[in-house]
């Protein structure tokens, strides 16, 4: 399925997701902090996060910290090419083929982690900001989600 962003519509998404990933490992430390104190079953995938239970803990972690900035990383090159649905789908695929078969990753805690980032924009930088930024993430969810059927979840 291919994605119909308007120009205008990947040019407002970029320069929203640009803010964001200025900070991009303390912004993806933060996103996934909340994520664990939220949804405290999301820390079992992670066998050396388990023993942390304050969010402060957490935030020092180099591990937390790591994969903050990795899922930062992958979003942003995602972003970079909004215009390219098969350069796009490269990056997507590959991503939620090793989510499903080798992490065993729920996929409904992409559609968390993607919630936690449009909050934290909105706090950061306003509504507009994240706005702008929503059909990305419901993209990024939808392609992830075909990934996780095609593989039998």
């Amino acid at each position: 399925s291919a994605m119909s962003f308007s120009e205008a519509e990947v040019q407002s998404a970029r320069g929203a997701w640009e803010k964001m990933y200025v900070d991009a490992e303390d912004n993806g430390t933060t996103v996934l902090v909340r994520m664990f104190t939220e949804h405290p079953d999301t820390k079992s995938y992670f066998t050396h996060f388990k023993g942390m239970d304050s969010a402060e803990e957490m935030k020092q972690s180099d591990q937390v910290r790591g994969h903050g900035k990795k899922v930062f990383t992958a979003i942003n090159d995602m972003v970079q090419h909004l215009d390219n649905s098969e350069a796009f789908l490269g990056i997507v695929n590959p991503l939620g083929k090793k989510h499903a078969t080798q992490l065993k990753i729920d996929p409904k805690n992409f559609r968390i982690i993607c919630d936690i980032i449009l909050q934290l924009m909105e706090e950061k930088f306003g509504g507009d900001c994240k706005a702008s930024f929503e059909k990305v993430t419901n993209e990024i969810c939808t392609h992830l989600n075909n990934v996780y059927k095609e593989e039998g979840w």
